[in-house]
Parts: C-alpha cells; structure tokens; sequence
C-alpha cells in the first residue's frame, strides 16, 4: 500500500532514500516505497499521529524527567511532544543520518532549541563514546528501510543503557511483534526489576524497563492517565489498558 501525498522532498545517502510525502493535512517520513516512519498532522504540530508513539509516553506516569535520551529521530514526533508539553525538560537526540535531521527540522518543525541536542552518530556510539548527564527516560527507537535495527536487542546496548539512566529511571524499546517473548525479557532482567509492555494494533511491541519497581495501584495509574491525557491532547487509556506486568 502507498503511502498517501505528493512527494515533496526525496534524499539519497549511503543508507538508502529519505522521501517526505505531503497531502494536504498531513506529511509523512519514510525510508522506502511503501514504510510510513512517521506522520505529522499540520494542525496539530506537536501531538503524535502513530499510536506506538503516543504509547511510548506511558513512560511519563512512571517519572517526571528533567532529562531524556532519545535514540532515533524519525520526524522527531515523540520529541516535539515532549519539547512543548515539558517547558524544563533537556532532550538528548541521537540519529545517524544527517538527512533525517535536516528533514525533521526543514519540513516537521523539529524545534531548534537548546533544550533539544543532536548528535548525527550511530547510537552504540554515542552509548560508548559520548560523555553526557544521566536521563531519566531512555527511548530507543531504531529503525530503518529494512525494520528494526538489531542492536537495541543486544545485551550489550542494554547495559550501555541501563548505565546511562538515573536511579529510578526508565528505559523504552520500541520493537516488532517478532520480538515478543521472553527472551527479550530475560535479557531485561538481568538488569530491570520492572518490566511492562504494550502491543499496539500497528504491530509495535512497546517495553518499559524500569531500575527500581514502581508501585502504583492501577487506580492510580489510570487516574494519572486521565491528568495526563489532557495534558498531551490525546488519550492514554487505551494503550495502558494494554499495558502487561512481567513478574
């Protein structure tokens, strides 16, 4: 299935095309013919149109951050929500094509801000190389032409991850519905004593690894859904409701 739009822009690197479709109401990034990486509703610029994305933002009923790492770009979607929504919130980005970047700033208003640092590096890089504060919210969300990128399943970025993150601190691993079962989780749990996560309609396996346990009633969890939906402008209680405890 195409995606919908006029071409409007189309880019070429040693990875492969970067195309930015338009049609009318929306643009859309993508890496191929057929993939739809992100979408970006004109009239409503800072809220996530995908609904793995939106889901990933369950992370923020778990801890209030001050600092988050994000590795993978895309059109920048989930931090341009959490840019406008979060006036004190320090972004760290990773993303490895310098296309993409310039992409998510020339045609998705990907804020310029000194709130929002980039790094056009490949992510196990950055994890091993790059000295930086630690992050409250690690979102790992590595994806190319081709589908997931591997290394955010290895052990070895786990750990790098896990030591980058604050006591209390999350890590989000956006995968395939290929990937569920429980050796992801076991790799997890070497490390993690909290582990969620999420299936989207899409396909999109979420999983929220947390360092230390949360303990929040779902009463709680729900009413905190609720604020926070309101907030954000637009509903979360469909992807907790899908939200599952690995014990």
């Amino acid at each position: 299935m195409s995606i919908p739009g006029k071409e409007i822009y189309r880019g070429y690197d040693e990875f492969g095309v970067i195309r930015v479709l338009d049609d009318g109401n929306k643009r859309y990034l993508s890496f191929g013919d057929v993939d739809e990486q992100s979408c970006w509703l004109k009239s409503e610029p800072n809220i996530p149109q995908h609904e793995y994305v939106r889901a990933m933002l369950l992370v923020l009923l778990f801890c209030e951050p001050k600092r988050c790492i994000s590795l993978g770009l895309g059109a920048g979607s989930l931090n341009s929500c959490l840019h406008f929504n979060f006036p004190s919130l320090k972004q760290e980005v990773v993303e490895l094509r310098a296309g993409v970047i310039d992409a998510a700033y020339k045609y998705f208003q990907l804020p310029r801000s000194k709130r929002l640092l980039l790094h056009q590096m490949d992510a196990q890089d950055f994890l091993q190389c790059v000295e930086s504060k630690k992050a409250d919210i690690i979102f790992s969300d590595i994806y190319g032409a081709d589908g997931l990128d591997e290394q955010q399943l290895r052990p070895d970025f786990i750990h790098e991850c896990y030591y980058r993150l604050k006591p209390g601190g999350w890590l989000v691993l956006n995968c395939w519905r290929d990937h569920q079962g429980e050796a992801t989780i076991d790799t997890l749990r070497e490390l993690f004593p909290d582990i969620r996560s999420c299936a989207t309609q899409s396909g999109n396996w979420l999983i929220f690894a947390g360092t230390s346990f949360d303990t929040q009633s779902v009463k709680q969890l729900k009413i905190q859904a609720r604020e926070l939906s309101q907030q954000l402008g637009f509903s979360l209680s469909r992807s907790l409701n899908k939200l599952e405890v690995h014990t």
